[in-house]
């Protein structure tokens, strides 16, 4: 059968294409993709191209197929895989697989989130990373990729007894936490998480230096309802600090913060991550940076004689993944704060190269429609031209400017269908 997906060539050069899928194979899945929640690591694929680790050398002759936060129903199940899947079930990937860097989104030439559909294959179905999904939303499916990524960060976390050597994992229960430059999607999901567990610090302080970016995610993530889950949550705009370092201090009593994440490759944010940590403090560079030269200071006489440490994560592993979904279908954490822009396959391509200069949060591309990127916030100005946005535009306001499975329902129903036709080769 045929699908229509947005493929990797080389460096720079992404195209949406109508190819045909080969046969189904008994071992094997067949999947329609509904949503795809664009991530930077697309990004960063996209202008590495083969020189990313994930990415094949031979894309400019077998291209692979972007996209890894996406969710979507069974299709048809191959003979051997009949008493595991069933067709019309709600999937979600777990993308990062532990056994190689191979990874959907970036690997695979059959398989991606921005496509209509796709074939799971077998190695990716032995591990167990394809997990039934029972939420509402398919979007809040999408989101629990990114959801698992903070997750993990969290778990990863340690922390040390001294004289002891047996790392303790996890944030601080009860502790102090900093996130910094986190008013970003990413660090909004980590805010979220760590208010909404029991596993929670006692301080969490988030920084940023947008002005705007602070404002609404106080509106969304609100110091009241911290304070009612039994965190002390502060909003800091850095930016107007004369000294950060000390502001920020100040903020804890003088002690510094048993944990800090880090949300943007910056020196002079990590840098300042570093000197806030207090004893036995662990940094976490959540942050992937494009510049494999990439580099910051680190106090040494802290790590010596405080005991402050650091580590990095990337993604989350299978058992995140679960914890997302169920925190999302229970209702403890809201995906939807996170989603500021939606748009059709048809923008997917646009979107992900010029994703870090577009403001906002999480972009969801809904894979079989035709529809430009658009942002939430816009929908009532361009509802003024088209029904379809001024009723997107109620439903959102409805639910407080957030995007929802309502809004989805609606916009599935009644969206203009993309045109696989426009985008098969030689057309």
């Amino acid at each position: 059968m045929e699908t229509t997906g947005l493929r990797i060539y080389g460096k720079g050069d992404l195209r949406l294409e109508t190819f045909e899928l080969p046969k189904l194979k008994d071992d094997e899945v067949l999947v329609k993709i509904v949503t795809d929640s664009l991530c930077m690591s697309s990004y960063k694929a996209s202008v590495r191209g083969s020189d990313h680790k994930r990415v094949p050398d031979d894309i400019a002759e077998a291209p692979t197929v972007l996209g890894h936060e996406f969710c979507g129903e069974i299709v048809e199940v191959g003979a051997r895989r009949k008493k595991d899947f069933k067709q019309g079930q709600r999937f979600v990937v777990q993308t990062g697989m532990k056994e190689t860097y191979d990874a959907i989104g970036y690997s695979f030439r059959y398989m991606g989130g921005d496509m209509t559909y796709g074939i799971i294959p077998a190695f990716v179905l032995d591990r167990g990373y394809v997990l039934p999904y029972e939420g509402e939303a398919f979007f809040h499916g999408s989101l629990a990729e990114p959801l698992s990524c903070v997750i993990g960060a969290a778990h990863a976390n340690y922390h040390t007894i001294h004289g002891e050597y047996e790392h303790i994992m996890e944030v601080v229960k009860g502790g102090k936490a900093a996130a910094l430059a986190a008013l970003g999607p990413m660090g909004l999901a980590l805010l979220d998480y760590l208010i909404h567990r029991e596993h929670s610090p006692a301080l969490l302080v988030a920084t940023d230096i947008d002005e705007a970016r602070l404002e609404r995610a106080a509106g969304i993530l609100t110091v009241k309802d911290a304070k009612a889950n039994g965190v002390e949550l502060v909003y800091h705009n850095t930016g107007k600090d004369k000294d950060p370092v000390a502001a920020l201090m100040e903020l804890t009593g003088g002690t510094g913060y048993d944990d800090v994440f880090v949300f943007a490759p910056v020196a002079q944010v990590v840098e300042q991550g570093d000197a806030i940590l207090g004893y036995d403090g662990c940094m976490n560079f959540f942050a992937g940076p494009s510049d494999e030269a990439f580099s910051a200071g680190f106090n040494f006489y802290n790590v010596h004689y405080n005991a402050t440490h650091i580590t990095g994560t990337s993604g989350g592993n299978t058992d995140d993944m679960v914890e997302a979904l169920d925190m999302a279908t229970r209702g403890n954490t809201n995906p939807a704060i996170l989603v500021t822009h939606i748009g059709g396959l048809d923008s997917a391509k646009d979107a992900t190269l010029n994703l870090p200069s577009i403001a906002g949060g999480k972009k969801v591309i809904y894979n079989h429609i035709s529809l430009p990127l658009t942002a939430i916030s816009d929908f009532g100005e361009k509802g003024k031209d088209s029904p379809l946005f001024a009723k997107l535009a109620k439903i959102c306001d409805k639910h407080g400017g957030l995007w929802s499975a309502e809004a989805e329902r609606y916009l599935l129903a009644n969206a203009e269908p993309l045109d696989a036709a426009k985008y098969r080769q030689g057309s």
